[in-house]
């Protein structure tokens, strides 16, 4: 890439994460808000129906929205043959078809959590459950009282990746309370120990500059279906 910078759509302009990246874009010199949509007024702020001539001519759409809005960005990402990174959660088995769909034709960047340091839990999270057949696995999620989907995507995932290599029935719970940002705990117990993987989030920052560094490493990547294990060169982490 060279020292052009990096023309951003950001969708879901208004919500907790979106504002934030849009903060950040204004203080950098590296990226460019090319535009900032989302429904309702705002300054700034333009329709949905709006995207496609917005990104006929943008680097790049960072999307963090709802599902159903998600897959129409996508989807309009895909016939422009323009990337798109998102960071929506929620999503049921039929909409991550359709996503995978659009990744025939565009790059697609999907990771229910912004977090590099989180992702490289996933791994480690992975990691232990393989090693460790015998141990009992609990996941135990807490979140700021206005969060929809329960359990977390970021919850989800550990239990996906978990799954892969272990056949231990895995305890999923969810808290929803005041202004917390995200906290997960992967617990393992034996018979005689334990082992606590633990991950806090202090601030949305992390969000905001792990999707933006995923915006930077999807530009001239192939069409295809990418997450941070690509990204960080997890997969071969066992």
């Amino acid at each position: 890439m060279n020292d052009k910078k990096l023309s951003i759509i950001i969708c879901g302009a208004k919500g907790r994460v979106g504002s934030k990246i849009i903060e950040h874009i204004g203080k950098t010199f590296e990226f460019n808000l090319f535009g900032a949509v989302d429904i309702g007024n705002g300054a700034g702020i333009v329709s949905p129906d709006k995207f496609s001539s917005l990104i006929s001519e943008a680097d790049i759409a960072i999307d963090f929205t709802a599902p159903d809005a998600s897959l129409k960005f996508a989807e309009t990402c895909a016939k422009a043959r323009k990337p798109i990174v998102i960071g929506t959660t929620g999503f049921k088995k039929e909409q991550l078809a359709k996503l995978r769909h659009y990744a025939n034709e565009t790059a697609v960047f999907l990771s229910p959590n912004m977090s590099p340091a989180v992702n490289i839990t996933f791994a480690v999270s992975k990691l232990i459950a393989k090693k460790l057949k015998n141990f009992d696995i609990s996941i135990l999620e807490a979140h700021h009282i206005m969060k929809k989907d329960a359990p977390s995507g970021t919850a989800l995932r550990y239990s996906e990746y978990i799954k892969q290599v272990s056949d231990k029935n895995i305890d999923i719970s969810s808290i929803r309370a005041g202004g917390i940002i995200g906290e997960h705990t992967v617990l393992f117990a034996g018979s005689d120990e334990r082992i606590e993987l633990i991950h806090r989030a202090q601030s949305r920052d992390i969000f905001v500059k792990g999707a933006l560094e995923a915006a930077k490493w999807m530009i001239g990547q192939k069409p295809g279906f990418y997450d941070f294990f690509d990204m960080l060169d997890l997969k071969d982490m066992e």
